[in-house]
């Protein structure tokens, strides 16, 4: 079940602010969505159905390869920063 309060533990580890009337619309929308879902699996013979990852059947699909066609040194890339530490770039904290 979804509550007010874990809709509040979410947003604070994702950094959102929201107001309590975003919560409630929030609520309701999963209220809404969670229906849907036991409406589906109520379905008859749901379970034996395959997962459907694209709309239809892809073939002859050619992927094109990976090639490197141009690359800089380390010591190229640790010169157009100001923040490094041995020979990495050093980046800000983004996790506690």
């Amino acid at each position: 079940m979804i509550t007010k309060e874990l809709l509040k533990d979410y947003a604070n580890k994702l950094m959102f602010d929201m107001k309590d009337e975003e919560y409630q619309t929030l609520l309701k929308e999963f209220d809404v969505i969670l229906k849907q879902m036991d409406l589906i699996s109520n379905i008859e013979g749901i379970n034996q159905v395959e997962p459907m990852t694209f709309p239809f059947e892809l073939q002859d699909v050619e992927l094109r390869k990976d090639e490197n066609i141009r690359t800089i040194t380390k010591e190229d890339a640790l010169s157009n920063t100001d923040s490094k530490m041995g020979n990495e770039i050093r980046v800000p904290k983004v996790v506690e």
